[in-house]
């Protein structure tokens, strides 16, 4: 059946990978072994730019569609569409073709409803949305209004033409949309979880609306066990566990794992504060020496997390400058000085740390698990999936990109487990590894040119002098 679907109108690119990968999680496919055939059917209104914020969705069923808006973050309602037209005329026309036996079960006398007029490019008064509202006497509610806990929420969307410079996405006409709210999101939980209010901050925590985004690309749910091999913070195993997954994160810095900023202060404070489920195990860990005993495969149901690619935070791996250059050798840390000991590290390349990261997935994630992480791509590049990073193990579902400056963003990438780890696969992946490693761009390999790239001292005082 047809949804009108209704999108809060920013991070435009993760709009219907949200949608599809929740859609998916509540059994909207059903090939299931097929992760490419996962994609629902979209249509945009008559006369709508393809960045509007409304958008036809066909879903299986209302269940299906009810969870997916309450699921969602980006997805302000879904709604059953009574009618809609370029002006209230044919709306009128519209709504009264409507079939009586999808209208009727929710006009009884015994039911309450609520009216909402909302509108997209423009303000309407008060008084307009009153006269709205009295417009839509040709519908026969018999049911008690009530504004607080309605039964059934109604909604009457107007949208500007485009006449008006508003700067939003050009409509060439007016259009109007009535219909039945099936479900919708609920964007409080972001100021709950809002970064300035949480207890334990550093300077790579992810921000709350993207890490329950993230989560959602995961699937992250009740029975699912989520992983973040760069877990610093918490951020997005706190947005995972909200969802009810069970949670394990790593991180090569001990200090932050173990220490925190004091016993209040610490990643474990941050479930705390929310009342989350504590994560079943926080360690200290190096994504390129992975601290899983051999033989052990297929236990995470998703791995979710932001690699260090240099804008923010530069990657680390163990070992040292003089240790991986053969100056010293190997050595054992003496007992009286391992509870202080903080072990050295070296430079990690972002193509090594991500080979290592699909290598991870692919020994640890369960059939059909996912991975879902940020990479940066240049902007300046014909097509920028030329050098996403492949491996034989898994199948791209979905991109996101959000830009971070004129010349590069990052993107995210999910990724769905579709075969079994085997050393010819492992061998086949450090194949693409090499090929990937020797045709990319230098400033990937060199994170610190990604960060000049991203904070450039030209374009900051080219937005300076456009402000003033």
């Amino acid at each position: 059946m047809w949804y009108l679907c209704v999108f809060y109108h920013r991070l435009l690119d993760y709009r219907k990978p949200e949608v599809e990968s929740l859609a998916d999680l509540f059994g909207a496919f059903e090939d299931k072994r097929r992760p490419g055939n996962r994609v629902l059917q979209w249509r945009l209104p008559q006369h709508h730019h393809p960045d509007s914020p409304f958008y036809f969705v066909d879903l299986p069923s209302e269940d299906v569609a009810k969870n997916v808006a309450n699921r969602s973050i980006l997805v302000k309602g879904i709604y059953e569409l009574w009618g809609e037209g370029g002006s209230y005329e044919e709306l009128e026309e519209a709504v009264k073709s409507y079939p009586d036996e999808r209208k009727l079960p929710y006009l009884g006398s015994e039911s309450t409803f609520k009216i909402t007029v909302d509108s997209f490019g423009k303000v309407m008064s008060l008084l307009e949305q009153n006269e709205r509202i009295r417009g839509l006497s040709y519908i026969s509610f018999k049911g008690r209004v009530n504004l607080k806990n309605p039964d059934h929420n109604f909604w009457l969307m107007e949208t500007d033409d485009i006449a008006t410079n508003n700067g939003l996405p050009p409509v060439a006409q007016r259009r109007i949309f009535f219909g039945r709210e099936v479900g919708g999101a609920d964007r409080k939980l972001l100021p709950t979880y809002q970064l300035k209010s949480r207890n334990y901050l550093g300077p790579t925590a992810m921000d709350a609306e993207m890490a329950f985004l993230m989560a959602n690309q995961a699937q992250a749910a009740p029975g699912k066990l989520v992983y973040d091999p760069f877990v610093g913070t918490g951020s997005i195993l706190v947005s995972a566990a909200h969802f009810g997954a069970m949670t394990m994160g790593a991180d090569i810095d001990i200090r932050v794992v173990r220490d925190g900023r004091g016993p209040d202060r610490n990643v474990w404070s941050n479930f705390k504060q929310y009342g989350l489920p504590m994560p079943i195990a926080l360690l200290r860990a190096d994504n390129n020496l992975p601290p899983w005993r051999p033989g052990l495969k297929e236990v995470f149901d998703a791995i979710i997390c932001d690699p260090p690619y240099g804008v923010r935070a530069g990657g680390r791996k163990s070992g040292g400058r003089k240790l991986l250059k053969g100056v010293i050798g190997p050595y054992t840390v003496p007992d009286d000085k391992r509870a202080d000991h903080i072990p050295s590290t070296a430079p990690y390349s972002l193509a090594e740390c991500v080979h290592d990261l699909l290598d991870l997935a692919a020994r640890m994630l369960v059939i059909g698990g996912r991975l879902v992480f940020f990479y940066p791509v240049s902007r300046e590049e014909d097509s920028c999936e030329d050098h996403f990073p492949e491996h034989p193990c898994f199948e791209l579902v979905a991109t996101s990109e959000q830009i971070l400056s004129s010349r590069y963003s990052r993107v995210l990438l999910t990724m769905v487990k579709t075969s079994s780890y085997t050393e010819e696969l492992a061998l086949a992946a450090w194949m693409k590894h090499l090929e990937f490693k020797a045709n990319h761009s230098k400033w990937l390999e060199e994170g610190k040119n990604l960060h000049s790239s991203v904070f450039s001292p030209a374009e900051t005082e080219q937005r300076i002098k456009a402000q003033i």
